[in-house]
């Protein structure tokens, strides 16, 4: 990928610059095709136009400084639109699609950390890094980042999987996940997550991969395992339905860039 992070300014504002442009749950883009967008390499009075907020420098991309910002949905131009950020994967380039995820983490950090946790005096910015500090109490305030296991269970040629209380699409199904807890081993969590959920116990636990995924600020690390014992007793709380499904008999499952769609397309693969 031809992007470079940086936190500097440039000397001078570019003339032109690609700005991650969030309101709420939605990025701006511009439209493509009827199924393709991008995201907008604006003009420096494009942008002022559009009153753009809390602007932060995020790197280069092709040597053009990228910027993450938010706006107010009036001020968006006709020629532009504001989508879901989940609803951009697929629709745009695979490296921007990465870049926009962490430009949410990055507009999402600068947002709430404007205040200082500890005192509660207002932070700034660093130069030379993404912080946020208190120049009362010294407190540095850093993005976050949550690690999240998600989990491919198998058993008898079967994988496990589930409908989230709250997925966006209702009819879909996947491995389960859950976040660490404070003192816990990643492999202790994939255990304890998958008993909370639906009343099993696994084995086997290997790691798959990882990925970053930023509804909110999560970096999925993925695991197989093995079935060990225990029925399926759904957490009503977590969990819709859940079930063991035949390679050839799949459910709507997520796409495959994602990690939770790799993990299925793996169990899927180890079936031929």
């Amino acid at each position: 990928m031809n992007f470079v992070k940086t936190t500097r300014k440039p000397e001078n504002p570019p003339d032109k610059a690609y700005y991650f442009i969030f309101s709420g749950n939605d990025i701006l883009v511009e439209k493509v095709s009827d199924t393709l967008v991008t995201i907008p390499c604006i003009e420096q009075d494009a942008a002022e136009q559009m009153d753009l907020s809390d602007a932060c420098v995020l790197g280069q991309y092709d040597h053009i400084f990228c910027y993450c910002a938010g706006v107010r949905p009036e001020k968006v131009p006709d020629r532009y639109e504001l989508i879901n950020l989940r609803s951009l994967s697929g629709r745009v380039e695979t490296d921007f699609w990465s870049m926009a995820g962490y430009a949410r983490q990055i507009h999402d950090w600068d947002m709430n950390f404007k205040f200082c946790g500890r005192c509660g005096a207002r932070t700034t910015r660093a130069a030379t890094e993404h912080s946020r500090v208190c120049k009362t109490c010294r407190l540095t305030s850093y993005p976050r980042i949550s690690p999240a296991i998600i989990t491919a269970v198998v058993k008898d040629h079967q994988i496990l999987l589930a409908r989230g209380v709250n997925f966006p699409n209702r009819k879909m199904f996947s491995v389960l996940a859950g976040f660490v807890e404070p003192g816990e081993s990643l492999e202790d969590c994939v255990k304890r997550e998958i008993f909370e959920e639906v009343g099993i116990r696994v084995k086997q636990i290997h790691y798959f991969n990882s990925q970053p995924w930023p509804f909110p600020d999560s970096l999925m690390i993925g695991f197989t395992a093995v079935y060990d014992s225990g029925a399926l007793a759904i957490d009503e709380n977590e969990i819709l339905e859940a079930g063991w499904f035949k390679a050839g008999d799949l459910p709507v499952i997520p796409k495959r860039h994602t990690l939770a769609g790799e993990l299925i397309n793996w169990f899927v693969r180890g079936q031929r």
